[in-house]
């Protein structure tokens, strides 16, 4: 569902912008561009010769490959919603002066709105804003730590005090500011480029050279201006190879970029000039406002087409991620099956360089997980000789191991959708989040992180065992723009994969969503390829009201349970807010019931076809409901042995 978030709630965004390319910035007015004895450019060279304009920040900023966080209902603070309907006339008045460059009115009515409610995040946020187009820098940069100390998991709001503290000159605190707002929205190219330029301009040459090879090793079309920072980087570090080689990257990449001209006329000095020149005095910095950004009205025609094209590509991602294993030869075994196989035996336990889905380099083995319950209990004392495995539908030829993992600590990635389309049930979905956090974490060796994701992904709370912490970065979640829950899946497998053990863990990862997904980069199969790499285990929570007119394989469902499924997890489709809290209860208790058996296919060939795999479990001759994965391909080579935390 695409709505318009409220125009009181909007956060006002502030674009850094540095000071105008000069006119004649290679010609005789601006001089010869400056060359050291030893052939490179002197410090800063690159842009004291002439700066982006802010025509060319607006261009990768306020385009269509502009950060999605800076869209108007990209990031909200749970603050502004509870503002009383004064205060908020006396913003959206305040606002619109400020569009219109009247900044003593628009000063009048943002105080006005914030003596109203003192807890007016956005209020501060555009009388900041206000404060920069006046050049009132220091008082721009109080209203920006004002609307911090507020709100402190919003990334726009550090992101506009580094550009108040560009302003001042004071570069170590922009980039410490701006390093902030990258912190919580890790996978912002935007951000991450804005980064670049205050690292460079503090001198932090290497950081911002890193920065800008982050950035380049995504799809960063609309941020290739990074590389200019960078050859800028190298140059301060009188590296002209280097610098010569970003600059050739950035022409290569985005021919027809506003830098473009001054990039070719660099690479030509750097080609030609050998003389030593006198240096060029310091860079020089302007920042400029530039909130909003193009946001369909409810009535627009366009929106309709908009939700249809966005219906199809959703459909053409789940039918991709179910060829993953619909398009195999074999067919799996019905679930319904009772009996699959030997039972195991209370074996000797796998090599921990096992993975649950790929072929050990050594020997042609399977290690996989699974948990049991029993009408949504949790069944933790299954022994080898209660399971039953069939794999490509015949037994295995011999099992090398079986353990019980329920009492392993636990690593837990939690990823809640935030978009505006959760509206109204977002509060009750919090609490529930809350609720399912403090039952699943139950040893003092847990640790869980939180993501909170609408277009883009914020990092509320990184690893801890607090659950207080926890609660507090769930409840700092606000709902408002679109959803990019694939690109949080990618992100979220990756840190808990990335996360140092001393010992074997569980890593899981939970997805509270309604499965629809218009923002992310990347695609639903390549978040599950990821997570099967990694070897984390997702499982995904719908969100989704079913009512009476509503079809029952929604496009979102189906996407949810083909990455659980995909991934050896599950997916639970409560189908109403009231029946959340239930399934979240199941979830707890799957999670709790975790198994690892291993073991050597029957017949097996590397010859890349998939091959189904059905696991059963019996206890007290009740047989178990059991979440595994449904199969895996039969490399055609060996795999190269993945260690596995497990």
């Amino acid at each position: 569902m695409i709505t318009r978030a409220p125009h009181w709630a909007h956060s006002t965004v502030f674009f850094l912008a540095v000071s105008a390319f000069a006119v004649t910035a290679f010609g005789q007015a601006a001089g010869p561009l400056h060359i050291n004895e030893v052939g490179a450019f002197t410090p800063n060279a690159l842009l004291d010769s002439g700066q982006m304009t802010m025509e060319l920040w607006s261009a990768t900023n306020m385009g269509e490959n502009r950060s999605p966080l800076q869209s108007p209902s990209g990031s909200v603070s749970k603050l502004d919603i509870k503002a009383p309907g004064k205060a908020r006339h006396e913003y959206s008045k305040g606002y619109e002066l400020l569009m219109r460059k009247n900044y003593a009115g628009a000063v009048e009515h943002l105080n006005a709105a914030i003596s109203i409610y003192p807890d007016f995040v956005a209020a501060y946020n555009s009388l900041g804003s206000t404060y920069l187009d006046m050049g009132q820098n220091d008082k721009a940069r109080e209203e920006f730590a004002k609307a911090i100390s507020l709100d402190d998991h919003l990334p726009t709001s550090y992101l506009n005090l580094g550009c108040a503290e560009l302003a001042l000159k004071h570069y170590r605190a922009a980039e410490e500011a701006i390093q902030k707002a990258t912190t919580i929205a890790p996978l912002d190219l935007q951000f991450l480029t804005a980064l670049t330029y205050a690292q460079f301009l503090n001198h932090d040459y290497d950081a911002a050279i890193a920065t800008a090879q982050q950035v380049h090793s995504h799809k960063h079309q609309g941020s290739t201006i990074v590389h200019y920072y960078a050859a800028a980087a190298y140059d301060g570090e009188n590296k002209v190879p280097e610098s010569q080689r970003e600059l050739e990257t950035l022409l290569k990449e985005d021919p027809k970029s506003p830098a473009a001209e001054q990039a070719r006329k660099l690479l030509q000095q750097l080609k030609t000039e050998s003389a030593k020149l006198p240096s060029t005095p310091q860079v020089s910095l302007s920042v400029a406002v530039k909130p909003g950004g193009l946001v369909l009205k409810p009535e627009d025609p366009a929106i309709q087409k908009q939700k249809d094209a966005q219906e199809a590509k959703e459909k053409a991602q789940v039918a991709e991620a179910e060829s993953m294993c619909t398009t195999c030869d074999s067919n799996p075994a019905p679930n319904s099956v009772a009996s699959t196989g030997p039972s195991v035996p209370g074996a000797a336990h796998p090599s921990p360089s096992s993975s649950p889905w790929t072929m050990r380099k050594s020997v042609d083995e399977v290690a996989i997980f699974f948990s049991a319950t029993d009408h949504g209990k949790s069944v933790t004392d299954l022994t080898g000789d209660q399971i039953g495995i069939r794999d490509d539908q015949r037994a295995p030829a011999a099992i090398t191991g079986f353990r019980n993992e329920a009492q392993l600590p636990l690593r837990l990635g939690l990823i809640i959708d935030t978009s505006e389309s959760v509206g109204p049930r977002f509060a009750f979905e919090q609490h529930a989040a809350i609720s399912f956090v403090k039952k699943v974490m139950t040893q003092k060796d847990d640790l869980a992180f939180v993501v909170g994701v609408a277009s883009s992904v914020l990092m509320v709370q990184d690893f801890t065992s607090n659950q207080e912490k926890i609660a507090r970065g769930i409840n700092l979640l606000a709902p408002g723009g679109g959803t990019a829950v694939w690109d949080a899946v990618a992100f979220a497998t990756d840190k808990l994969a990335g996360h140092t053990e001393a010992q074997p863990a569980a890593r899981i990862l939970v997805v509270i969503s309604d499965g629809h997904d218009n923002s992310s980069s990347t695609t639903l199969k390549h978040a599950i390829e990821v997570a099967e790499r990694q070897e984390v285990i997702v499982y995904t929570v719908s969100t989704r009201q079913i009512t009476t007119h509503d079809d029952d394989d929604s496009t979102g469902d189906l996407a949810l349970k083909v990455l659980g499924e995909g991934t050896g997890g599950a997916a639970f489709m409560p189908g109403s807010l009231g029946f959340l809290n239930r399934s979240l209860s199941q979830l707890q208790e799957v999670i709790r019931s975790r198994y690892l058996v291993s073991y050597k296919p029957a017949l097996f060939q590397r010859n890349g076809k998939y091959r189904a795999i059905d696991i059963t479990a019996r206890k007290s001759g009740q047989k178990l409901h059991v979440y595994a994965r449904k199969g895996y391909y039969a490399s055609a080579t060996p795999a190269s042995g993945i260690t596995s935390n497990e």
